[in-house]
Formats: C-alpha cells, structure tokens, sequence
C-alpha cells in the first residue's frame, strides 16, 4: 500500500463537517472491510510496517476497503487507490489536525472516524482496529452489524506514561477501563506475543477470543548493495529512540569497543533527529560522538541494505513494563535476521520467542553494557561463527516468521468470523 501508488482525489462532492471537513464521496464507496489505526500512515516506524501489510490483507480478503489512520504535515486528508487484481479499490482518510493536547486529540479522531462508520455502517462485514480508541468508537455502536478484530500490539495505559510523563492516574485508570471494555467486547483480540496474549487475558479478553499471530520480515534476495557511504564495518540499531529501546546501554556498550578503532556504530532511527538529542549528548561525554553515524527517518526499502552489511544488529531493549508485561514483537529483530545478520538483544521473554541464544544470535542480561559489549566482542572476533548465526537467523525467518505466514493467519481469522466472504476485485467500487 504504498502512498506513491495512489490516486489523490480533490473536490469530492458530499463533504461532512465532524472536526474537520471529510471527503465523503457521492454516492459513497460501498466497503466491507476497515481498517483503523491512531498512528501516522505511511512513516518510517515499524508500526507502519505492519499496518501495510495487515491492512493489505484485510483489503485482499474483502474486495477493498477503507483505511482510517492519522496524517498531517504533506501527506493528504483523502486518498483512492485503484483496484489491482490482488483487491478492489481502497479509500484513505487520513486524520490530520496538530492538535498538542492528546485527549483532544483523541476526541477528534474519534469523531472523524465515527463519522466514516456512519456513512458505511450498512455494507461493512469486518472492522479491524488497531487501538483501544478506534475499538471503542466501533464497539459503542448500538446498530454495528461488522465483527471487530482488535489488534494489540501494546496498551496505551502501559506505554503512554513513559512519553507522557504528566499523565496522573484519574486519565490511566480511564484508559484502563477503555482497554478492558474493548478487550472482552471485540469478537477477535490479535497480538503478536505470548507474553502479550497473557497480558491481555489478565486484562479481561476472552482466552477463547485471542489469537497470537507474530510480526513477520520479508527475506530480501538479492542481498541489497552496500548503502553509499557505509562504513567497512560497522554495528547496526535500527528503529525508535524511545526510553524502553536501550539506546543508552547501547552506547555505553560501544563505548567499551573503543580500542577497536575501525569499528563504527550506524544508528538508523526512524524517529526525528531531535529525539536523538539527548542521546548524543551522552555519545559526546562517553568521547564516541565521532565513531556514531546517526539516519533519520530512512525509507524502509533502504533499512535492509544497512541491516545486511552490519557485522550485527543490537536491540538492547530495557527490562521494563513496556517489554516485560506486555511485550511486542521487535520488527528490528525480525527485519535483522532476515536480512542474514545475527542479532545481539536483550534476554526477555519476548525475545526469547524469537531468537534461541546461540542458535540465531545472542541473548544478554538487559541494561548491561558491559555485557551487551563482550558479546559483541567474541562474535567480532569469530566472523565464521558469526555468518554461522546470520545464516540460521535467515533460515528461521523464512520457515516461520515472514510476512506471508502472517497474513495466512490473519486471512484465516477473517474465513472464521465471516465464513460467506467471497474477496472481489469489483467490491467496494460504486
């Protein structure tokens, strides 16, 4: 679903006030499926990864649809992509009012995405959410005829807080309640984890509802060319500059290979370079700054080039709340061992469902520089054994953790909810 494939539609009859002016088409587009999500699409983060290949399958499976998710800056407020022979004809609309307050920025788009139900509330069959404020929007319909699918991939009273430091416990307690209203109505809670399914449980789904389909990578072949400008050799993170990621073991860890001085540290953050601000400031006190290459916000077709021509990828996620309570699925590590590089993470039980130390790379005590250090050290030194575990962490991903198994289980949720669905390029057109 890339955004450059797509027709941009301007002037559409039929607009509607709720917010912000909606393009309605009219007469409207008759969808079966949407897919809707409070996160920015398309971006450089991995949750844009997984909302394309979802919401690809979603549209495959049902002729087409309409995608609801969070815009702003150049990206346009409405969007068509013609119907292909793999699915019909998908609608966009995209949520793009800055508003700095988040709950009112949550109302708002709640409204706006109330206000495409409204219109398609007669022919839609599926409504896949990807957040408790979406699901709650769907599952407080009184006159909802589609089955809700409720994606978790993280819970906002747990992962707020560590962006949103002033958010008290009045708000969190009201996320929490949202949460498990959503969790125990939707008729299929999806999450990407065993540690996750049992978070979500305990949180109030049903067990009989919740179904773990793992984040997937796509094997590249060929292996990408060298990425202009890489070092010769070079230790690679990929992905968000978030609190729960590490960078700060990170770069005390490689503060630690300082007297191998033809090895450099390639920082591809998916992220703004203001996030990394502080992160260089710590690179500059540890006297690394100049051994540290910092990308920002790189297209995911180029991650893969950086990934496959890394000595190896680390992913020093910390031991907190966010990875040990209610832990995801790292695309980071995922995206490294199909690229054929070993992955040095943190030793959690998330990672763990992933990863087998020594097999497909190495697992080590989380917030531990000094051992995330001399595992990379010893792997350093033993490049045969390296490629060793690149070449199993590749094979492993292409038996059980690409993208295409993925959707074959999420494509057989959707045969389970809606038995009679019968995918048409010629749906969802007018």
């Amino acid at each position: 679903m890339a955004a450059s494939s797509c027709q941009v539609v301007t002037g559409a009859a039929g607009r509607r006030r709720v917010g912000e002016d909606l393009p309605v088409p009219s007469p409207p587009l008759a969808h079966r499926a949407l897919y809707g999500a409070f996160d920015r699409f398309p971006s450089t983060k991995g949750a844009a990864v997984h909302i394309g290949e979802w919401a690809d399958e979603l549209f495959s499976s049902f002729g087409g649809g309409l995608l609801h998710v969070l815009g702003g800056g150049e990206l346009p407020s409405y969007q068509i992509e013609a119907a292909t022979p793999e699915r019909g004809t998908v609608e966009i609309v995209r949520f793009g009012e800055q508003i700095p307050n988040l709950g009112d920025r949550i109302d708002a788009y709640r409204a706006s995405l109330a206000a495409v139900l409204d219109v398609h509330r007669g022919t839609l069959e599926v409504v896949h959410v990807r957040d408790p404020w979406s699901a709650g929007v769907v599952l407080a319909d009184p006159d909802r005829r589609a089955r809700v699918v409720f994606e978790v991939n993280g819970l906002p009273s747990v992962e707020l807080p560590y962006r949103y430091r002033h958010l008290g416990e009045r708000t969190l307690d009201k996320f929490r309640d949202l949460e498990r209203r959503c969790l125990a109505e939707a008729d299929r809670v999806l999450v990407p984890s065993d540690v996750l399914a049992a978070r979500v449980v305990a949180s109030g789904a049903d067990p009989a509802s919740v179904s773990v389909i793992r984040n997937g990578a796509r094997v590249p072949d060929p292996i990408p060319p060298r990425p202009p400008g890489a070092p010769d050799r070079y230790l690679v993170y990929v992905g968000a500059l978030q609190a729960w990621q590490g960078i700060d073991t990170l770069l005390r860890a490689f503060a630690r290979l300082a007297d191998l001085d033809d090895l450099r540290l390639v920082v591809c953050a998916s992220t703004s370079p203001r996030t990394a601000r502080p992160y260089r400031r710590t690179a500059d006190r540890l006297g690394i700054a100049d051994r540290v290459d910092w990308h920002h916000r790189l297209p995911h077709r180029e991650i893969a080039g950086w990934l496959a021509h890394a000595a190896m990828s680390l992913a020093p996620l910390v031991d907190c709340s966010r990875n040990v309570d209610q832990g995801c699925c790292p695309l980071k590590i995922l995206e490294s061992m199909a690229a054929g590089t070993p992955v040095i993470a943190s030793d959690l039980a998330v990672v763990r469902e992933l990863v087998a130390d020594g097999e497909h790379g190495r697992l080590v005590p989380p917030d531990r520089p000094a051992e995330l250090a001399r595992a990379a050290r010893i792997l350093l030194e033993y490049p045969e054994r390296t490629r060793e575990l690149g070449a199993a962490a590749r094979r492993h991903v292409e038996e059980s953790l690409t993208w295409d198994r993925s959707r074959a289980a999420l494509r057989s949720v959707y045969g389970e909810l809606v038995p009679a669905r019968s995918p048409s390029v010629t749906d969802g057109q007018r």
